[in-house]
């Protein structure tokens, strides 16, 4: 099949662009802490050697919650796999950290090259992957079609696009096809999006409904001593969590924090913003609602009114101290967050009504009794109250989270199993 013009003009586009974006890239990997070495790895130079025993499955992710959501799956294939090695690519510096401290057995981590012909040429001179597989969205013209060309066999997982997306490469058949033609497996997070897939032009016979590979990821890592000092400062206090917070919604969740400390005056908020980095602007509203506050980031012991979690990796915890979670990013048309890492720590889970990221998953989890939506912040309050009051009602909707998480274990065999197949790797 020949290269349509779409295609040519990216790659055209790209020898332009990349020392601009290499240059913006690198400075952002600079500001949070990453070597100058490592950084070198988003222009194709390895930091680490190619594993010379078994095949290399190459497996390619966006930023933190796609990274996260392979792990289970590179595990599980490994399993399968026993002679295989695994290297995982992502874009920022914060996935980078937290898959570092969450690697499976024979896995390599890396930063995924430029979508340029030079990045992409050294990337795979040195990696040379036997078989590579995309997560979601990541449809990066020459990185896929330079994959391909190497002979090594390819899959999307998890795909989900877009209705923009979706209506780009609907546009574009001929470029469409070219890109999509790569794939032996395209497996996606449900029927509507198997449905968008042949809107785009994947080749039909290679489409199928997957599952969302964020329900098959293992637990958020915890650290047993501060889980542990956590619990020994907070004593019997009860406590709620509120997580992912966007700019907008706290104050939602202090008005229904200031609402429940009348009923419940011992009564702790353990708040954890999607961005830590807005912890000052937070603690101000805090401070603005008349409640106390103790900061993580100063390392403040847990107490207050409300404990600011304004730190990186440590929502695993704050989902331990607690059985109420509210996840934000959902009482503002954001989408919301993922509710997997909520359930699989057996907590009951609360959200807005604006989830249409995980729709499918809220009314899975609803139907099993582990989630309650909620309307706004007097909702919120209300709610919470209610599950402070009747154990019981909690007892229910942890035990269908808990549920709910053993159901996913099946699913993950069969995925691992599909892509194995489709990928023509060796059990043996």
């Amino acid at each position: 099949m020949s290269a349509p013009f779409l295609y040519r003009a990216w790659i055209l586009a790209s020898m332009v662009l990349a020392p601009f974006a290499a240059r913006s890239s690198m400075r952002k990997l600079h500001a949070q802490g990453v070597t100058t070495k490592r950084s070198q790895e988003k222009l194709g130079h390895a930091t680490q050697p190619r594993p010379q025993a078994g095949p290399l499955v190459w497996l390619h992710a966006a930023s933190v919650g796609e990274s996260l959501s392979v792990l289970a799956l590179i595990t599980r294939m490994g399993q399968m796999l026993p002679t295989a090695q695994f290297l995982i690519t992502s874009g920022t510096a914060t996935s980078a950290k937290l898959v570092a401290q969450r690697l499976p057995p024979r896995t390599i981590h890396q930063f995924a090259p430029l979508d340029a012909p030079r990045p992409v040429k050294r990337f795979l001179k040195h990696w040379h992957p036997d078989a590579a597989i995309f997560v979601e969205s990541e449809l990066w013209p020459q990185m896929l079609r330079r994959t391909h060309a190497t002979g090594a066999r390819m899959a999307l997982v998890n795909a989900r696009m877009s209705e923009k997306t979706v209506s780009f490469w609907a546009e574009w058949p001929r470029a469409a096809r070219y890109i999509f033609d790569v794939f032996a497996l395209i497996l996606t997070q449900n029927d509507a999006m198997a449905r968008n897939m042949l809107r785009m032009h994947a080749p039909e016979d290679r489409v199928a409904r997957g599952v969302n590979l964020k329900s098959l990821a293992g637990p958020l890592p915890v650290d047993a001593n501060a889980l542990r000092e956590v619990r020994t400062t907070l004593a019997d206090r009860p406590t709620w969590v509120a997580s992912s917070t966007h700019d907008g919604e706290e104050r939602a969740v202090l008005s229904a924090h200031r609402t429940l400390l009348k009923r419940f005056p011992d009564l702790c908020l353990i708040l954890a913003p999607r961005h830590p980095e807005r912890g000052d602007i937070v603690e101000d509203l805090i401070k603005a609602a008349g409640l106390s506050c103790r900061r993580r980031s100063r390392g403040d012991a847990p107490g207050g009114h409300v404990y600011l979690a304004d730190t990186m990796g440590e929502l695993g915890l704050w989902y331990e101290v607690s059985e109420i979670v509210f996840l934000g990013g959902s009482l503002l048309p954001i989408g919301g967050h993922n509710p997997f890492e909520v359930a699989q720590s057996g907590a009951a889970v609360l959200t807005g009504n604006h989830v249409a990221a995980f729709a499918e998953t809220y009314a899975l989890l609803e139907a099993e009794g582990a989630a309650r939506i909620i309307a706004d912040g007097d909702d919120l309050a209300a709610r919470v109250a209610q599950l402070l009051t009747n154990p019981d009602e909690l007892i229910a909707m942890t035990s269908a989270a808990q549920r709910f998480v053993a159901a996913q274990d099946d699913q993950l065999d069969a995925i691992a199993t599909r892509l194995i197949t489709a990928l023509e790797l060796d059990r043996a």
